[in-house]
């Protein structure tokens, strides 16, 4: 079995109303009611993957700069000793943009740069096929089109397997080609659901989100998943829960 660790990557919160742009949100200062009109508060989490042979990201962030005009993601990467050079592959749930817009950053020149020039990455094929129909605001078309340009995307097909430990499934529900992995090693399976299951709570309290393309869908995903995660002993990713980054259900 593959030995692997698992660190979440903290970006915060952050607020987005019906315009699709996200703002940070310091949840000890900031008011939520004094957004723009439909705000909801969002947190956004990466996940670092560690194997013996392999730095690797599952979603990538906002892709957004810290003070210091250092990316956010580069930043949380420094603390367990990696740079985005290190990443040698990255997988993606889907490429709404808080999920992908870490995959490239637009320097003081206005020009785009790949944030892992030296990663591998595995993307749902049908997902990208959607991302440049739909277009923006959900999608940011800057950051797909340098990624395929750089002739290192493995597409993933609607099942199967990559890197000899996860397994992947096109689930749908939050938007129609959405993937989920399972990552199975030494110490039991870990399970990144992406936007199908971003929180604990949401495993805890059956309901349908209107942000979902397919409420229902989600909704079933989710009990789904928690069945099979308690029947085998599953730890949870939670993307955008960064109070509870990891868990299993009682």
């Amino acid at each position: 079995m593959m030995k692997f660790e698992v660190f979440p990557l903290n970006e915060g919160y952050y607020t987005i109303g019906f315009d699709k742009v996200f703002h940070a949100f310091d949840i000890e200062k900031d008011i939520l009611e004094e957004r723009s009109r439909g705000s909801l508060l969002v947190e956004i989490q990466p996940f670092l993957v560690r194997t013996a042979n392999d730095n690797i990201l599952f979603d990538t962030g906002l892709g957004f700069f810290n003070d210091n005009r250092q990316l956010v993601i580069e930043e949380n990467l420094a603390k367990h000793n990696i740079s985005p050079n290190d990443i040698t592959k990255v997988v993606m749930s889907h490429l709404h943009k808080d999920h992908a817009g870490g995959l490239s950053y637009v320097d003081e020149y206005d020009e785009r740069h790949e944030t892992f020039p030296n990663a591998t990455y595995y993307i749902g094929e049908d997902e990208y096929n959607y991302a440049l129909e739909q277009g923006e605001p959900s999608y940011e078309l800057g950051d797909l089109e340098l990624l395929v340009r750089s002739a290192r995307v493995e597409w993933l097909a609607a099942k199967g397997e990559l890197l000899d430990f996860i397994s992947y499934e096109q689930d749908g529900g939050h938007c129609p080609h959405h993937t989920s992995f399972l990552l199975s090693g030494d110490d039991g399976h870990y399970f990144f659901g992406g936007d199908n299951v971003p929180q604990l709570k949401q495993l805890k309290v059956r309901y349908m989100a209107k942000y979902d393309f397919d409420g229902r869908r989600s909704a079933e995903l989710r009990e789904e998943y928690g069945q099979k995660g308690r029947q085998g002993n599953w730890t949870f990713m939670f993307y955008h829960d960064v109070s509870i980054p990891l868990s299993k259900l009682a």
